[in-house]
């Protein structure tokens, strides 16, 4: 039987092994669709940027041409009919993330907050990350939306994007997550969002697809290994790789356009009950 790295918060210890006893171990260069940043076992905010890509030997780059979470939206390999029918709007914000200001609203399932605020209290406080408020906000609350691109050195190409907000009211950040594109054994190409956790990551793999009206549906509805979803992955006390896929947690975000206003809604569930949905409006920076 493995173990977790013993040197860490309890907490975690416990998450990781639970990884470990439910999930299945696994060579990463066997899964370049799922492999992403490890988090270090303190904080994860945007100290932890600076310290990876110190690691990494790479320049943090804040003000590149490249500005969005997905340099070019036909890398998502829409059919011709599909992607011609998105709303320009839409792809002008995956393309120039940098460009657009972020208002949202976020409600709770009431049988879900306490969960919420076990989580945030036993790990999201303390590593700055999932940090999601517990309480709902009904008034739109503005985010600091900001896009870090890591360079090589010597390519000038980018390694990694990452996509850190936080609330501009309290500087609380909620979510700082390395997005791209990956493709699934299936075929399948996916939107990839990872955010770094002690030793590990959340990972969320979401198909692609758009709807009648020229929204954009991401969708992590899979149901087995390999399939788009949630992952968790970590490394034990030996530094083997070990993956757990949760079925039963699920996130859809849908967004679209309508008189040049972007708004988006993303609902979490788990066992197909409702956990919580956040209500987003996105404009244009003038």
């Amino acid at each position: 039987m493995r173990f977790a790295y013993p040197m860490q918060k309890f907490q975690d210890w416990v998450t990781q092994q639970w990884v470990i006893l439910h999930g299945k171990k696994i060579n990463p260069e066997d899964f370049p669709w799922l492999i992403g940043p490890f988090g270090n076992l303190d904080a994860i905010g945007e100290d932890f940027i600076h310290q990876f890509a110190e690691k990494e030997n790479l320049i943090i780059q804040k003000d590149s041409e490249s500005k969005g979470i997905i340099p070019s939206m036909q890398k998502l390999n829409l059919t011709e009919a599909e992607f011609s029918n998105l709303s320009k709007s839409v792809i002008g914000f995956y393309e120039n993330t940098d460009n657009h200001n972020l208002q949202f609203s976020i409600h709770w399932n009431p049988f879900f907050k306490f969960f919420g605020i076990l989580i945030n209290k036993l790990f999201s406080n303390r590593i700055n990350q999932l940090n999601i408020p517990t309480q709902n906000i009904d008034d739109s609350e503005s985010l600091k939306s900001e896009i870090i691109n890591l360079i090589d050195a010597n390519t000038t190409e980018i390694k990694y994007t990452f996509w850190f907000r936080s609330i501009k009211s309290s500087t609380q950040v909620i979510y700082s997550g390395v997005y791209g594109i990956c493709t699934l054994p299936s075929g399948k190409t996916c939107v990839k969002a990872v955010f770094p956790l002690p030793n590990g990551n959340a990972t969320v793999l979401m198909n692609p697809s758009v709807g009648k009206n020229g929204e954009l549906i991401l969708d992590s509805s899979g149901n087995r290994f390999g399939d788009a979803g949630f992952y968790f992955l970590l490394k034990d006390s030996k530094g083997e790789y070990w993956s757990q896929f949760i079925s039963s947690f699920r996130d859809r975000l849908i967004i679209g356009s309508e008189n040049d206003i972007i708004s988006a809604e993303q609902t979490l569930t788990l066992w197909h009950l409702k956990v919580l949905t956040f209500k987003y409006k996105i404009e244009l920076k003038k």
